[in-house]
């Protein structure tokens, strides 16, 4: 009789624990990833698509731009000249994006083609020379714009649905505040 020497099997059970750790511990860091990006988007900074050129030449048809969340959630309300992301009052599109031309308690009017803030003409080189005139006749001017309210404009005057169209934004609609370009990769940088 001889003696036949055999290796050691490695026991099934332990490739199988492996693998079911590998692929739980996997499935954990996805949901990780997950987790921490929506909750950068919702409390921190988003990206938006520019729908439409009510922006144009600031911002065009199809760019990418980020909006920060903590300015106005807990440092302070929107103020003028900040371009915000809210949600369109009509629901054509997912979100806008306009310039803040007033605040709650202000008086906006329209007069000759320029808009008044408190009976002060604004000084808007973005708009590069467009007329300011009133869009809808159920909004008369001068308009007091209520409190926790903001007036706001695209900078493409002559084209742009905005609180002329479809009047004063609730502070409460407002998702952020747009500060970045970031796409396409020639128009990357600070929005003012």
């Amino acid at each position: 009789m001889t003696d036949i020497e055999t290796a050691p099997e490695t026991p099934p059970a332990r490739e199988e624990t492996s693998t079911l750790r590998w692929l739980i511990e996997t499935a954990l860091l996805v949901l990780l990833a997950f987790a921490l990006a929506q909750g950068i988007k919702v409390f921190l900074v988003q990206p938006f698509v520019i729908p439409t050129g009510s922006m144009i030449p600031t911002i065009e048809i199809g760019n990418r731009v980020l909006a920060e969340k903590l300015t106005f959630r807990f440092s302070r309300p929107p103020r003028y000249d900040d371009i915000v992301v809210f949600g369109d009052p009509k629901g054509q599109h997912p979100a806008l994006i306009k310039r803040t031309i007033a605040v709650g308690g202000q008086t906006v009017d329209l007069r000759d083609g320029f808009v008044y803030v408190d009976g002060v003409k604004l000084n808007e080189p973005y708009t590069h020379g467009q007329r300011s005139d009133p869009l809808d006749s159920s909004i008369t001017y001068p308009y007091r714009v209520p409190d926790d309210n903001i007036w706001v404009m695209g900078d493409n005057r002559t084209n742009s649905g905005d609180s002329r169209y479809f009047g004063p934004i609730a502070l409460s609609a407002v998702q952020g505040h747009a500060v970045w370009t970031y796409w396409p990769p020639k128009a990357f940088g600070e929005l003012h």
